[in-house]
Formats: structure tokens, C-alpha cells, sequence
């Protein structure tokens, strides 16, 4: 089956230098696939003639806006109703594109695609997930930033949609889940996060129990559940220990003439050490519970990691990743416990 994916050319730091040349190389790898440029046509059909890009499989849809990188997400969703971001989505609403790709502004992405797609049944509010790297592999980490404050109930739809995303992309059964908290026993955390364990605990999910931040890249589970504020400070304190790892590699090996003889002697090592941790090879982080696919790239990435990002809408799409999700959360909702009805510890 073919599919197609609508992609927000112009958003982004650069737009269409890394949109247009990602998406050609996207289509080189997939035959199966069409893609929609969404922007300024005329803009956009001068960098793919300039490009030699397959005008076969791609379609130009003019969009006369753009929304900002740090445009406040209600005005961009109030105002800004023909932005390349907002037509991308409604190409999903229309089912034209299974899915929808933006490295545009993430909380005016999540409003507008909230606003256009809205909620599948039974989940209360979208979830931002991404994969991240681990000793073992990658887990799916949710929520990285949409929900500051999330109930149990919540933090249970989060653990359903990670576990759902997890059997599709990474074709494992039954994925194991992990409740983010300050500790690995059951007493320990704030209400919601006893609360919401006990829900986990009884959901029929492959329940781990707690962990905590290092078990995110132990690989100790597949799926790691917390909410969104928690979730972003460890997002980026994450990134920040990247960079500062980088960093601190570059200043030893160029300190002195014998340091910079052992970094050519480590050279091939060095490269598959960056080869694992390349940001870019995990770009793309899935907008989960909406009723269409929408994946959210980094904002200053490169064509690479731009290609990345239309890779994680298109196995969503191939895997029906919407789909699963509608069943499973179908099949907890006349299960699920209350808060008042789970017994405190």
C-alpha cells in the first residue's frame, strides 16, 4: 500500500534547505512512498527543480504562512490558519497523508494538531514520545513536555500509547513498562505517582514497576512513563550531558601534539562512538493519541536528521500505530480503576 506524508517544508531553523533535500533522499529508499511539500509552492518548486527531485512522487500544496519558532501557540493557531504547519495537518484530517512530519514550533504543533485531529477515545490528552538510545537498544521515553501536571489515569494512557508504539516500530510483544520515580519501591514518589503504578500494576501491561532516571539508558524497560515536566528536564539534561561529553572528548584530544597523535590512532573508534550517539539517528518524536500521525523533528536539525524524523511517520503509518492504539485503549477503558477505587499504600 502506498503511503503519503505531508511535510511542513518551511518550518524549521533552516525550512527548505533541509526539508527538500531530506525528502528526496526519503524517496530514494522508499518506492512505496508520495510526499506533499506544504509552503511557499513557488519557493519549494525551485529548490526541487534545483534539487532534480522526482516530481512523480511529490506534490506542491501552497501555503501563503508561516508560523514562528517562537510564535506563541494559541496566536499561531488563532491567526495563522494557512501556515504550512496547519495545512500539513489537515492533510492528515482530510486523509490525503496517513501522516504529517514539522520541525516547526512544538507547542504551536501540538495546539494546532490537537485543535485539527483531536483525541482518539479514552485518552484524555496527547503525549509527546520519543525514542532514545540505551545500552540494549532504544526505550520510547512520554511524556517529554506536552502535559506539566498529569492524573494516574493519564500516566496510564501514556504507559498504553508507549507500549502500542513500541510493538509497532520495534516488532517486540508485549514491551515492558516503567514508571519514572525517585525510586525503585512501591512507597516511594508523590500520590499520583503511587496512584498511578497501581493502575500500571493492574492494566495488563507487561508492568516493570519504577525506575529511575539511570534506567533510561540501562535499558532496564522498553517504555518509561512519567509526566511531562519530569520528562523534559531529563530530555535536556540529557542533551546538555551530550554536549558536554563531546566537548570534553575534542579538549583532551587536542591538548597537546601526543594527544592529537592517540585521537588519529582512535579515529575509527571515535567515528562508531558518534555513529551511537548521533542525535540525528533518533530525531523524531510522535505526537501520540491524536486521530492521525504527527511527528515532531528538531527544529535545528539537518537533512539527515530531518530524514530520520519522515522514517518514524512512515513506520507509524505502515504499522497503523493509531490503530493499535484505539484498540488497546478501547479494550482498558471498561477496566481501568479509578483513583478512588485503588487502595494507598
Amino acid at each position: 500500500m502506498s503511503i503519503t506524508v505531508a511535510v511542513d517544508a518551511m518550518g524549521g531553523d533552516v525550512g527548505l534547505k533541509v526539508t527538500v533535500p531530506a525528502s528526496i533522499q526519503f524517496l530514494s529508499q522508499h518506492p512505496d512512498v508520495n510526499l506533499i511539500l506544504v509552503g511557499d509552492a513557488a519557493a519549494i518548486e525551485a529548490q526541487l527543480t534545483a534539487s532534480d527531485a522526482p516530481f512523480g512522487r511529490i506534490r506542491v500544496q501552497h501555503a501563503a504562512e508561516v508560523v514562528g519558532m517562537d510564535e506563541a501557540p494559541q496566536l499561531a493557531l488563532k491567526n495563522k490558519k494557512d501556515s504550512s504547519m496547519r495545512v500539513a495537518i489537515n492533510q492528515v484530517k482530510d486523509g490525503v497523508a496517513q501522516a504529517a512530519v514539522s520541525a516547526g514550533n512544538t507547542g504551536a504543533l501540538m495546539a494546532t494538531a490537537r485543535f485539527v485531529l483531536k483525541t482518539l477515545p479514552g485518552i484524555d490528552r496527547p503525549a509527546i514520545a520519543k525514542m532514545m538510545p540505551n545500552m540494549k537498544g532504544t526505550s520510547c521515553v512520554l511524556d517529554l513536555g506536552a502535559n506539566v501536571d498529569c492524573t494516574p489515569e493519564q500516566l496510564l494512557q501514556f504507559g498504553i500509547m508507549g507500549s502500542e508504539l513500541v510493538t509497532a516500530l520495534g516488532h517486540k510483544t508485549n514491551p515492558s513498562v516503567g514508571l519514572l520515580n525517585i525510586g525503585s519501591e512501591d512507597i516511594k514518589g508523590n500520590q499520583v505517582a503511587k496512584l498511578a503504578g497501581e493502575l500500571l500494576k493492574d492494566s495488563g501491561l507487561n508492568y516493570y514497576g519504577n525506575v529511575e532516571g539511570n534506567d533510561i539508558y540501562k535499558g532496564t524497560v522498553d517504555v518509561v512513563v512519567t509526566d511531562g515536566f519530569t520528562g523534559n528536564v531529563a530530555l535536556k539534561t540529557s542533551e546538555g550531558l551530550a554536549h558536554m561529553i563531546a566537548a570534553f572528548l575534542r579538549e583532551e584530544f587536542t591538548r597537546s601534539w601526543w594527544t592529537r597523535l592517540c585521537a588519529a590512532a582512535a579515529m575509527p573508534v571515535l567515528k562508531r562512538f558518534k555513529a551511537r550517539t548521533d542525535s540525528r539517528r533518533y530525531n523524531g518524536a510522535s505526537l501520540l493519541g491524536l486521530r492521525g500521525i504527527v511527528v515532531k523533528s528538531h527544529g535545528g536539525t539537518d537533512a539527515l536528521g530531518f530524514r530520520f524524523a519522515l522514517e518514524q511517520a512512515y513506520e507509524e503509518a505502515r504499522s497503523n500505530v493509531i490503530g493499535h492504539i484505539a484498540d488497546r485503549v478501547a479494550y482498558h477503558i471498561d477496566n481501568l480503576k479509578r483513583p478512588d477505587e485503588v487502595e494507598t499504600h
